[in-house]
């Protein structure tokens, strides 16, 4: 029995049409991040503030933010910062996840934008409390925009260590 080219085409185009909405939900109408269609996991733990366990993809480095550190030499706000993250990513919490463009550090730590059931960015929130400043790496730079935006707010606002004077960069 003989198909169409309409029978074959049909099949092709669903196909296509797939694909498409896939990558649609990938990223938004902007081409960042974007939660839908974002795979989820659930915490494990929180290594510190821009650094955390997610149960079956072990280390996962926070994309565009950098907070003070809190292992070795112990930097003004890191204890602050690794707080804020336990306190919102707490122990068995469902996040969803995007790994960015570049999916691991020189660490081997997964790189990824990490959003909250709520849909909020935990990344965007660090940089909007003053827990952490921009780090922008490319080719993981689709959001730096918007998180120098915030931490310029928060530094107008004296939010978290641009209230301490000395403690932020």
């Amino acid at each position: 029995m003989r198909r169409s080219r309409r029978q074959f085409l049909i099949p092709w185009l669903v196909a296509a049409a797939l694909a498409v909405a896939l990558i649609v939900t990938r990223t938004g109408d902007d081409g960042k991040p974007s939660f839908d269609g974002a795979p989820s996991a659930r915490v494990q733990r929180v290594v510190d503030g821009d650094t955390v366990r997610l149960v079956g993809l072990g280390p996962v480095r926070l994309i565009g933010v950098n907070t003070p550190e809190v292992y070795g030499h112990v930097q003004c706000f890191g204890p602050e910062a690794s707080a804020f993250a336990k306190r919102v990513m707490r122990k068995g919490a469902e996040v969803r996840y995007r790994i960015g463009r570049e999916a691991h550090d020189r660490y081997g730590r997964l790189l990824a934008y990490v959003w909250l059931p709520d849909g909020r960015l935990f990344n965007k929130m660090l940089v909007d409390g003053g827990y952490a400043e921009p780090l922008t790496i490319h080719p993981n730079d689709q959001l730096a925009p918007t998180f120098r935006a915030a931490a310029a707010h928060a530094r107008a606002a004296h939010a978290g260590m641009w209230a301490h004077p000395g403690c932020a960069p």
